[in-house]
Parts: C-alpha cells; sequence; structure tokens
C-alpha cells in the first residue's frame, strides 16, 4: 500500500498516477522531437523568466517571508532567495543549455567485426526522471531545462519553502513547450507541498519513474537511498575540503580559502574544512586564521590551530564531519599532502577537493589520490558547479560511483543502446 493510500489521502495517490502517466505519454514524443524544436522551448522560456521577472520576484519575496517566519537558517534563506542578479543567471543559463550539443543520436563509438556486423553505441535518454530537491528554486529551471535538452520527460518535487517561486518560474518553462508545439506534460511540478509526495516517488511509481535525483540535505538524499525502488543518481552533501601545502603562495592560499569558504556559505561546493601543512612557513597559518576571522567567520580547530590563535574555538570530533553551510570553517595542521589525504579519506563525502602549492609533483600526488567526484588544484572548490565547468547548468554533484559523477548535465542524463546493421548474419552452431 503506498503512503498516501495508508494514510487516507487516495487524491494524492491519484494526483501523482496522473502526473506519471503523463510523464511516460511525453517519452516517445521527446524522443522523437527534433534538437531545434527542444531548443525553441528553452529559448522561449529564458525570455518568458526576463519577461515575468517582477511575477517571479513578487512570488519569492512570499516565500521569503513565509521563510523567515518559520526561523530556516540563514544557508537556507540564501538558497531560497531570488534577485535580479540570479533571475537573469536562470535566463542565462536556458540559454547556455540550447547551445550545447544534443546528444540523443549521437554515437559515442562505433566499430566493425570481421563477419561484416557493424556495430554503433548511440546515446539515448534514461527515461522519466523524478527530482527531488529542497530550498533553491532555480533548481526548477536548470533540471527542467537539461531534462528537456536531453528529451527526459521530468516530474518536479520542490521544497515547499520554495513553493511559490518554483511555480513561477514552471509557467515559464510551460510557455515554452507550449510555444514550440510540445506537451505542457513534457516538464511537470508536483503541485502539493504534502511530504506523502515523496513516499510516492520513491517507493509507489515504479512503473512510470525511471530515475530518481535526489538534491538536498543528508537526511533527504538518505531517505531517497533507502526507500527508492528505481535507480537514484546520488547527490550526497558537500563536506569539501581545501589542503595548503608548504609550497603554497600565501597570498593565493589566503584568496582561495576565502572564496573557497565565503563567496557563498550555503553551496555545496563551499570548503568546510581547511587543512594545513605543519611544515608551511610559520606566518601561514596565523595569517590564514586571521584572514578568516576578520572576513566574520568562525574557525574551530586543533590544539595546533588554537595556539595560533586564541580566537580559534576547539574543534570536536563532530567538526570534521559536519557540513555548515555557515561561515564556520574546521581547521586542522597536519603533516604533509599524506596526511592530508588520509584525513579527506575518513570524513569526507567524496564531493570537491582542492590543493594549494607551487609543487607540481605534490599537486600530481593529490589529484591522483583523492577518491572524489571533482579535486582541484591552486583553485576555489566553489568551481564546482556545472555551469562552471561548460556544462551550460546542473541537476547537481553526484558523489556515486556509477553511470555519473561530478556535475549532472545534459550528457549525464543519457544513457546508450547497440544498433547493430548486418547483411544477412548468422551466428554459426
Amino acid at each position: 500500500m503506498s503512503e498516501a493510500r495508508a494514510t487516507g489521502s487516495s487524491d494524492l495517490a491519484d494526483t501523482m498516477t496522473q502526473l506519471g502517466r503523463a510523464a511516460v505519454a511525453c517519452r516517445p514524443v521527446l524522443a522523437q522531437s527534433s534538437t531545434s524544436a527542444r531548443n525553441q522551448a528553452l529559448t522561449v522560456a529564458a525570455a518568458q523568466i526576463r519577461t515575468r521577472r517582477a511575477q517571479i520576484l513578487e512570488a519569492n519575496r512570499q516565500d521569503m517571508s513565509a521563510a523567515r517566519s518559520r526561523d530556516l537558517s540563514a544557508a537556507l534563506l540564501d538558497r531560497l532567495a531570488l534577485d535580479d542578479k540570479r533571475i537573469e543567471s536562470m535566463a542565462r543559463g536556458l540559454e547556455d543549455i540550447v547551445a550545447l550539443a544534443d546528444p540523443i543520436g549521437s554515437i559515442a563509438a562505433e566499430w566493425s567485426r570481421p563477419n561484416g556486423l557493424v556495430i554503433q553505441r548511440v546515446r539515448v535518454p534514461l527515461g522519466v526522471i523524478g527530482i527531488i530537491y529542497e530550498s533553491r528554486p532555480n533548481v526548477t529551471a536548470d533540471a527542467g531545462a537539461l531534462c528537456l535538452k536531453s528529451a527526459n520527460p521530468v516530474i518536479l518535487r520542490g521544497g515547499s519553502e520554495s513553493r511559490l517561486s518554483s511555480a513561477a518560474i514552471h509557467a515559464c518553462l510551460v510557455a515554452g513547450l507550449e510555444a514550440a508545439g510540445l506537451p505542457a506534460a513534457c516538464i511537470q511540478l508536483v503541485p502539493t507541498i504534502d511530504r506523502a509526495a515523496v513516499g510516492l516517488m520513491l517507493s509507489g511509481m515504479t512503473e512510470y519513474i525511471d530515475v530518481l535525483v535526489p538534491r538536498g540535505g543528508r537526511s533527504l538524499v538518505a531517505r531517497v537511498q533507502a526507500e527508492a525502488r528505481v535507480p537514484v543518481i546520488g547527490h550526497l552533501e558537500g563536506l569539501c575540503h581545501v589542503y595548503v601545502d608548504h609550497d603554497a603562495d600565501l597570498t593565493m592560499a589566503r584568496e582561495i580559502v576565502l572564496n573557497a569558504k565565503l563567496r557563498r556559505t550555503g553551496v555545496c561546493g563551499a570548503a568546510e574544512t581547511l587543512l594545513v601543512d605543519r611544515a608551511c612557513p610559520p606566518a601561514y597559518l596565523p595569517a590564514l586564521i586571521e584572514a578568516l576571522i576578520s572576513n566574520g567567520c568562525e574557525v574551530r580547530g586543533d590544539e595546533s590551530a588554537r595556539r595560533a590563535d586564541v580566537r580559534v574555538k576547539a574543534a570536536t570530533e563532530t567538526d570534521w564531519r559536519t557540513e555548515y553551510l555557515d561561515a564556520i570553517i574546521s581547521l586542522r595542521v597536519v603533516d604533509g599532502v599524506d596526511a592530508a589525504i588520509e584525513h579527506i579519506a575518513r570524513y569526507g563525502s567524496a564531493h570537491t577537493e582542492s590543493i594549494v602549492t607551487a609543487n607540481a609533483v605534490t599537486a600530481e600526488h593529490f589529484l591522483q589520490q583523492v577518491d572524489s567526484a571533482i579535486v582541484l588544484h591552486n583553485a576555489s572548490t566553489q568551481f564546482a558547479d556545472g555551469g562552471e565547468f561548460g556544462m551550460g547548468a546542473e541537476i547537481g554533484i553526484s558523489t556515486d560511483r556509477f553511470h555519473a559523477r561530478g556535475p549532472v548535465g545534459v550528457e549525464q542524463l543519457t544513457s546508450y543502446k547497440y544498433v547493430v546493421r548486418g547483411a544477412g548474419q548468422v551466428r554459426p552452431g
């Protein structure tokens, strides 16, 4: 029995079933649609986002007011907030996706066999994608656009806190679909904030949903991974690290650390732990701590960090495992690059890690040995973003080790099939 029916919410179960059936009906339509039609839909949607800017901002104002009344954290409020710059970024993101090559039907590999068979590996859509996300309304635009470009019908279930903002953005996507002659059901938004809808998507819609993508905190991802009865592209928390090596340039290290932690504290690519090589020149550790504290960041450190600056608070074992999503960072002094790699392996979430060093050999060792989705050399962890990778946008950063890893963009939302062409060949007995 589904969660909705178990609680007597038969209307919700019926609504979700209708969404599922409509999405499945869109599969052949999108699979056969032209690149130009899908691009037209996205181009019109981008224009609509700009045209309806005032309506989107008003919807977001109402969402923000309700969120503040619920005493949501500063990090969640930052994720929820929209302004002119973020709306323009959403519109440009859709246009960037239009500019990407269409992956559907592309030949990833081709070869011939001695018997004359010609074999091709051809990219195809994944199918109906269910995306469950929390406070960020821009995910509605990014996810809807990426799924459309890759010819996948999508059912979006945004967080209750962004309900009005997401609905306003979704209306722009629907306008684009209609202008291009594509069914509005290609991109659907679950019309209820009832949490039972999540349970149905996880285990009650297996005949409709082919893949689930959770985008949110640890509790959401853990629930999806535990309860889902369809394949999941996981997006675990971003417990990201920056390691400052003894061969680092201090000025570069300071700028990277500040940007990685404080550019936007509420994003999954924000650094949560700073690791500093014990062999760094004596001035490095105090200078990095001073830069963080003077820019409003609380530092929680080990004994070495606390000796370097009395303002550093004592770190606990929990701090090394915490994604703060706030102006807080944990700091540990380590004995070289291998100790940094060991710390990351023990406490990290396999998301994004950066090394700051002028030593190419040390950098290469770090890049090869750290088993995370994204590893960087002399760059901020906040570059962990599909748009920054030239992918137009992303649904999230996958921390899985199969199918898709790192930014999940258009190409990662495809699978493949083998097309074999012959001339009457039969396999001998």
